[in-house]
């Protein structure tokens, strides 16, 4: 992904903020989020989730994203991403995604 590109974060098609990417190490990507109207009311759901990963807790990680993957959406340049896994910390975003959801462990 080229560095400036401009990604977006959705509930139900409507944008809760955009990420430009700055960095990125494969597979990973980093970017400055930028939040809209909306995005505090998901907030919550990546600081527990963040909390999770910072805790190693991995079992209680999956519980608490369950509810950003089944609510929200990423959306590329080229459009929306079949599968992504997001952490946002403050105004840092780092994600994957992929065009095909992502193999069953």
């Amino acid at each position: 992904m080229p560095i400036g590109d401009r990604w977006q974060l959705l509930r139900e098609g409507a944008p809760l903020g955009d990420i430009v990417v700055d960095g990125a190490d494969f597979p990973w990507l980093d970017g400055r989020f930028v939040p809209r109207a909306g995005f505090a009311e998901v907030k919550p759901w990546f600081d527990e989730s963040a909390a999770f990963v910072d805790a190693e807790d991995h079992e209680a990680f999956e519980r608490a994203y369950d509810r950003i993957d089944g609510a929200l959406a990423l959306a590329s340049p080229s459009g929306p991403v079949a599968e992504f896994l997001l952490h946002i910390r403050g105004d840092r975003a780092s994600w994957r995604w992929s065009d095909e959801p992502f193999d069953e462990v």
